[in-house]
């Protein structure tokens, strides 16, 4: 059956070059030549930064962002920016991650929607890239931001951080250029997707393209609401079961009807109305190929690919570690922050936030990750 159309929507949410700009700076890259074998004659990375480099560039911290986010970590909505930052609470002056000590650096992962070259990116025919846009990895993405570092006469990292689709990120760069990495934090993530997570992806993915309005990924030309925007609506409701625990779920919905709507007459549950919600809350800021393009990087993240293993990969990572579970995540379960703990030499034990709000606990248990950061970061200071 087609899925239903929402016609309000416009037709593309992608930043655009004559966009507001805001905080974004632009790092132009060159050429790219990509694991799957493709190329990118071209790369641009946005990308912001607060605080200021130390004059040996030893006070760089570089922030990853999960799948929907963007380099916009801390600061206000507006001015080019669609939301308010989505890590506000963890950097910036007196935070964490002090940016009156530190330099941070946050960009816009190559594939994305919000400054970085992606499908809504022109290609060299002045046409959006669309259905033509290459596959990417996570090392490609990494290496990408490796060239940025590079540009910007980073050398090394004193942290790179992340969680989630970031997450995955941190550990590639951990594995992939360990002397670039002096400590590392992962939140929430995997050093390997699970055939479940794969399964829950790929779900996402026919969502997005089983709407008509997708057009096999060339739909940048549409009129205003005639984009994809149901599939991807669709696609983020199937996310958000699992970035949410059923404990939260239960208890804060349960079986309540949603306002004067009655279920028995074909209304809906207070929980449908809420993950109906979410779903066109992400269709007005964010690009269905980009959902597409990155959700396709974590189907194939597998840190042990071409080096003997996971378990292998991960004992060669040299840096100091934090790794950091969510008790309740039913994305990226905490056995998977087990693993890594297990077999990275400079890690400590897994530790663990408590909450009942699932995967998104990496976003909302503020002052638990907070404190976790804060202590880590003093460790390292302490250890240089």
């Amino acid at each position: 059956m087609p899925v239903p159309q929402r016609p309000s929507v416009p037709a593309s949410t992608a930043w655009r070059p004559g966009d507001p700009v805001g905080r974004r700076q632009f790092a132009d890259l060159g050429p790219f030549a990509l694991e799957s074998g493709g190329r990118l004659p071209a790369v641009r990375l946005a990308y912001e930064t607060w605080g200021t480099l130390n004059e040996d560039a030893s006070n760089a911290v570089l922030v990853l962002h999960a799948l929907t986010g963007d380099s916009h970590v801390t600061g206000p909505a507006g001015d080019g920016h669609a939301t308010a930052g989505w890590w506000q609470s963890m950097v910036g002056p007196g935070a964490p991650i002090d940016t009156d000590e530190w330099f941070v650096v946050a960009p816009n992962v190559l594939g994305g929607c919000q400054g970085s070259t992606g499908p809504s990116s022109p290609a060299p025919d002045g046409r959006p890239w669309g259905s033509r846009f290459p596959h990417l990895t996570v090392r490609d993405q990494v290496a990408a931001e490796m060239r940025l570092a590079d540009l910007l006469g980073i050398d090394t990292w004193a942290l790179v951080i992340g969680a989630s689709l970031g997450g995955l990120r941190v550990l590639e760069w951990a594995a992939s250029e360990p002397q670039r990495v002096a400590a590392f934090a992962a939140i929430a993530t995997t050093a390997q997707t699970s055939g479940d997570q794969i399964a829950g992806f790929h779900t996402q993915l026919t969502a997005i393209s089983s709407d008509p309005r997708f057009r096999g990924g060339d739909y940048y030309d549409a009129e205003p609401g005639d984009g994809p925007h149901a599939g991807l609506a669709l696609a983020r409701q199937i996310a958000h079961q699992t970035y949410r625990s059923a404990f939260e779920l239960d208890q804060r919905f349960g079986r309540i009807p949603q306002g004067g709507e009655d279920p028995l007459e074909g209304g809906r549950f207070a929980v449908q109305s809420y993950l109906d919600h979410h779903g066109d809350k992400l269709t007005r800021r964010f690009d269905a190929n980009t959902y597409v393009t990155l959700t396709r990087t974590m189907i194939t993240h597998d840190l042990g690919r071409d080096r003997g293993g996971v378990e292998a990969a991960l004992a060669a990572v040299t840096a100091r570690g934090l790794v950091v579970a969510v008790d309740s995540d039913r994305l990226f379960p905490p056995a998977q922050s087990e693993r890594i703990a297990a077999a990275v030499p400079g890690a400590g034990p897994v530790r663990t936030i408590h909450s009942d709000y699932g995967h998104d606990g990496f976003l909302i248990e503020e002052d638990q990750v907070g404190a976790l950061v804060t202590e880590f970061l003093a460790e390292t200071v302490r250890s240089r």
